[in-house]
Formats: C-alpha cells, sequence, structure tokens
C-alpha cells in the first residue's frame, strides 16, 4: 500500500472550462432540435406558458373625474335613470349602458371564455359594444381607456358572479381596450380598488342617493306594472311613467348632499365630521326632500282610468337577480310577453335582495356566536368572557337589526308616497321559516333560499295565481333551487311554478312554455272571479253601475282591500263592491249560473 499523502487535483484551466461548456450548448441544442423534429412529426404544438398575474389597474383619481365618465348598467332603465340623476348630483360624469341585446350576447361569446352563464356574456359583451360604438363615433382606444370608467357589482360565491371582473379584463382586452378600468363594488368588502377610492368616493352621500334611487325605481317600477294590465286607454301608462322618470331625474340631480351651516361649523371643532355624519341621517329619516316629488308622481299616475273588473291572472317573478330584473333579450322580453297574453306582472324589487343581505349577515352572527378561528366557547364559570361574547354579539346585530329597520321604513315611506299600490318589503324571517325545510337558509351563492321560499310565500299566502322563475342556463345556485323546488311543489298541490332558463337563444321555446302555464293561471283566474261573483251574489252589471256611480274607483290610487283567499283584482274589487253596496244598503241580485259562465267567456 502506497504511503504517499494525499494530493487534490489541480483546479481545471479556463480554456477546459470553456471547452465543455461549449459542448454542452452543443448538446442541449441538438436535444432541442431533435425535440422540435419529433414534436413536428407527431403533429405535437408547442405553446409557452406564462403565468398569469392580475393587471395592473390604472387608478381612477379625484383630479380625473371631472374629465372622466362613469359607466354603470345592469338594471332595469328606470333604476339607471335615477341612478344616473343621483350621481349627476354627486358630481360624477355618469352614463348608462344600454339594456343588453342578442348582438351584446353574441359579442361577449366572441371576446369572453366558453362556457359561462348568460347575465355574463350579455353584461361583458353589453360594454364591449358600448366602447365598440365610441370608438365607430371617432373617439380612438386610448382616448376611450383614458375617459371613461365602468362600476359593477361583484361577488364571492359558488357561481360565476364571482370570476366577472376577470371576464370583463378579458373580453376589453381581447376587445383591444386592453387597460380599461372596472372597478368593482365587492358585495362584502366594499371597492374592490384602493386606489380608485379618491376618484369614486364611497362615502355616506353616495350610498344614500344611490339607495334612494334604487328605492324610488323600485317602486315606480312597481305601481307601473300594477296600473299597466287594466288601462282604459292603451299607452297611457308608460307616458305618465316616461315623465314622472324625467322629472324624479330632475329632483335626483339638483338635490345636494346635506351638510353643517357654517355657523354651527365653527362651534364643534373636532366634532364636525361626526355632528355631519348624524345630521345625514337624521335629514334621511326626517326629511321629506323626495315626498312631495313623489305626490306628484302619484298624481300623475292618478289620473290614468282603469278598468278593474278585467280577469288578470298574477304572475310572480323571481329567479336569479339578473335574469329577474332586466327588461331586454337576457330573459326573452318576458315582462313584455306575459303582459300582451294579459296577465298582471308582479315584479321583484331590489329591495328585498338588500334585506337578504343583511338578514344573512344577521344569521352569521347567530351562528358564530362567540366561535373566532379556532377557538371554543368558554366554560360557563368564566363569566367575564361570557358576557363579553354577549355584549359583542347583541352589539353588532343591534346595528344590523336598526339597519334593516331604517331602510324598510325608508323603502314604506316611498311606497305610501306614491299611493301605497306597491306591495310593501317581505318580511326575511317569515321568508326563512318558509323556504329553510326545503333549502337550507345558510347556503349562500344567488338569491340563496329566497327563490323557494317566495314560490311558497306568494302562492300560499294568496298574493300570486302563477310564480314564474327566470334563471340563465347553468346557474347552480338557481339549479340547486330548482332541484328543491320538487318537494316544495309536491306538498302545495295547488302551486302553479314554472323555471325557465335563458340563453341568447331559445326565445320561442320559452316563451311557448310560459303560454301554456299562463293558460293554466288564467283558468284558474277565471274560476276565481266565477266563485266570487256566486259567493256575493252579484251581476257583472250590476258591478258596472257601481263603478260609474262611483267614478273614483276608476282611479289606481282607489284602495281596495286585499280578502283572504282571493287573489286576482277583480276578484278582490268584487268583493270591496259587495262589501260597499251592502253598507249602502243596496241588495245584490242572485246571478244565474248560465249568465256567469256568459261573462266569463266574453273576459
Amino acid at each position: 500500500m502506497s504511503t504517499q499523502p494525499f494530493e487534490p487535483k489541480p483546479a481545471p484551466s479556463a480554456g477546459l472550462v470553456q471547452i465543455n461548456a461549449g459542448i454542452e450548448d452543443v448538446i442541449q441544442k441538438r436535444l432541442a432540435e431533435e425535440r422540435a423534429r419529433l414534436e413536428r412529426e407527431a403533429g405535437v404544438v408547442k405553446r409557452e406558458t406564462h403565468q398569469f398575474k392580475r393587471p395592473v389597474e390604472h387608478p381612477f383619481t379625484k383630479e380625473q373625474r371631472g374629465r372622466t365618465t362613469l359607466l354603470f348598467g345592469g338594471l332595469t332603465w328606470k333604476h339607471e335613470k335615477l341612478v344616473h340623476g343621483a350621481l349627476e348630483g354627486l358630481g360624477y360624469i355618469a352614463e348608462a349602458v344600454p339594456t343588453p341585446n342578442v348582438r351584446a350576447f353574441q359579442t361577449g361569446k366572441e371576446y369572453g371564455n366558453n362556457g359561462q352563464c348568460n347575465p355574463t356574456y350579455f353584461t361583458v359583451g353589453n360594454l364591449v359594444q358600448y366602447l365598440q360604438t365610441l370608438e365607430e363615433q371617432g373617439l380612438t382606444k386610448q382616448e376611450i381607456i383614458d375617459r371613461y370608467v365602468f362600476f359593477t357589482a361583484g361577488a364571492c360565491g359558488p357561481c360565476r358572479f364571482g370570476m366577472y371582473e376577470a371576464e370583463y379584463r378579458l373580453a376589453l382586452r381581447n376587445a383591444g381596450f386592453d387597460g380599461f378600468r372596472v372597478l368593482l363594488f365587492q358585495q362584502s368588502g366594499g371597492l374592490s380598488q384602493s386606489d380608485a377610492e379618491a376618484g369614486l368616493e364611497m362615502n355616506l352621500d353616495f350610498f344614500l342617493g344611490i339607495l334612494n334611487a334604487l328605492n324610488c325605481g323600485d317602486v315606480l317600477n312597481e305601481v307601473a306594472y300594477a296600473v299597466r294590465p287594466y288601462e282604459v286607454n292603451a299607452g297611457e301608462t308608460d307616458q305618465k311613467l316616461d315623465d314622472a322618470m324625467d322629472y324624479m331625474h330632475e329632483v335626483f340631480r339638483k338635490k345636494q348632499p346635506w351638510q353643517l351651516g357654517d355657523s354651527l361649523t365653527k362651534y364643534l371643532g373636532g366634532f364636525k365630521d361626526t355632528a355631519e355624519y348624524i345630521g345625514k341621517f337624521v335629514n334621511q329619516l326626517k326629511g321629506d326632500e323626495y315626498i312631495p316629488a313623489l305626490h306628484r308622481c302619484r298624481d300623475a299616475f292618478n289620473e290614468i282610468e282603469i278598468d278593474r273588473l278585467r280577469v288578470k291572472p298574477i304572475v310572480k317573478i323571481t329567479g336569479e337577480f339578473w335574469a329577474q330584473t332586466t327588461e331586454g333579450d337576457g330573459n326573452f322580453n318576458m315582462f313584455n310577453f306575459l303582459q300582451r297574453e294579459g296577465a298582471q306582472v308582479l315584479v321583484e324589487p331590489i329591495g328585498t335582495w338588500i334585506m337578504y343581505m343583511i338578514h344573512q349577515v344577521v344569521q352569521k352572527y347567530k351562528d358564530f356566536k362567540g366561535l373566532e378561528e379556532g377557538a371554543v366557547l368558554p366554560p360557563l364559570w368564566r363569566l367575564d368572557k361570557r358576557v363579553k361574547i354577549e355584549w359583542s354579539f347583541r352589539n353588532k346585530v343591534a346595528k344590523l337589526k336598526l339597519a334593516e329597520a331604517i331602510f324598510k321604513n325608508e323603502y314604506h315611506k316611498i311606497v305610501g308616497a306614491l299611493g301605497d299600490i306597491a306591495h310593501h318589503l317581505t318580511d326575511q324571517y317569515e321568508l326563512q321559516r318558509l323556504g329553510h325545510p326545503f333549502y337550507n337558509s345558510r347556503a349562500g351563492g344567488g338569491e340563496g333560499h329566497l327563490e323557494v321560499a317566495k314560490n311558497i310565500y306568494y302562492s300560499n299566502k294568496g298574493l300570486a295565481h302563477m310564480v314564474l322563475s327566470v334563471k340563465p342556463f347553468g346557474c347552480m345556485p338557481s339549479t340547486q333551487s330548482d332541484g328543491a323546488q320538487s318537494a316544495v311543489v309536491s306538498n302545495y298541490k295547488d302551486m302553479i311554478y314554472l323555471p325557465v332558463e335563458t340563453s341568447g337563444e331559445g326565445e320561442i321555446n320559452a316563451h311557448s312554455r310560459v303560454q301554456m302555464a299562463l293558460g293554466e293561471a288564467k283558468n284558474k283566474a277565471k274560476k276565481e272571479f266565477a266563485e266570487v261573483l256566486e259567493r256575493t251574489g252579484l251581476t257583472m252589471d250590476q258591478c258596472r253601475a257601481w263603478v260609474n256611480a262611483h267614478p273614483e274607483s276608476k282611479r289606481p290610487i282607489y284602495a281596495v282591500p286585499h280578502s283572504d283567499g282571493v287573489v286576482g283584482m277583480a276578484a278582490n274589487f268584487v268583493m270591496h263592491i259587495a262589501d260597499q253596496m251592502k253598507k249602502e244598503g243596496v241588495a245584490p241580485v242572485a246571478i244565474a249560473v248560465a249568465e256567469r259562465e256568459e261573462v266569463l267567456a266574453v273576459q
């Protein structure tokens, strides 16, 4: 064995390292060439992969407000007109994008992802279509990107609604408007772009203005749908509605946010902001800035002559939020179709959804009372911690209960100012009680348990002859709801319920299905009317004679009470006439069965 000491090998020279590196490069190059040859022969197309990164949003600053137009949309034209007025009153340049049409749907499919739901294609394509129209009018793409910004709602949850923002950005980029600003107001968490708050101030004035506009839009919209089926002179309701919306738009546009007077400001010092905040709330609750304007609209509607003795089935609209709200191709123009077919449409107010969101937060606080992440309730003997938990819980719930009460009061104040024609908001706790046995009220997404609950509520409480649920094709929350509706219908045998899925196509098929269900609802309404005539012993001639003797009953604001178990307007009106004739001492003449059937055949 050698006993010579170990000697390390000398380090390779720089020249040798360079030769080895060159050989390695040649090897890698030949491997790449061979891989490319084999892929070509196999028909494999190699694509470069890029990691997705959220695009950097260009800020919308306060300095840009005077030269930037705020685009919005997705509601009825009534709501959008009043929101437009409110935004202009707050100092913004605003514009509502037109109601989406089939061309917008096709544009959304062209520039967006595959497999999206109906509202996504319509709303995304509608924005792209509007920007393309601006470009056709002479604006460059860069001018559009610099001078316009889109404001919309968003959410997170088990449906594609949570992906709207990404879809907007993808479609805008594919259409050549990369960098166009989209401001997303989340269902929880507020405005998503913190940099944008300087340009779009989400303060109390903003929220009060938008909520007042939405509430007035809700009630005016329902009033028009309640009056239009019974108008004697066709088109008169639409004319009055147009005039009312123009007038209310100016009311909102000219309204200035409430502020403390200069004489008070100097005495308040550091409490100025708090005092002004409280003052704005008090002014909202106690002020009547909108009431005289709404009275003027009420009086205008009251000039319409109506015939309440027309037998009309009442169709309640429910379903996915966007599909049940929009009034265009997105839901096959369903409301106009129903009215042409002889129905009275009972639309769904946005206020119900707002109350639902508040209610769901209250329920969450109740479910998670005392439980923080990774924690359990303290033992009973730790009264100090128990009291602290109880105080925190009651404090949070009390604030939300107050918000519920204030919102409901403000909504009903508008209903009263417009003559109590529109319905009051449905109690969310009653809806939860009705819907929970069939659809867990803790399940989120879309309208949750509301679709099931409203079907039971309006059918079982005698408020509608038929419930029509309008939803997009493939809407997961609504599809889950439809699964539960089969159990609902089996428990309520007299219920007429029809779910209709919408897409960009299929209008004829949808209208055909609605016609079939509506025929059943018409028969139900006629049968009800015949039973009321028989019960009261009145003839149509007697009813007409009473109406002619009481011309005030031909006006929309005339109050007709709702009788238990009676749904239709005509049937309730006959019950009211019988009651009034009894008070006046007029005895009805018994109607023969043949005469009653003849009357109904004419109806």
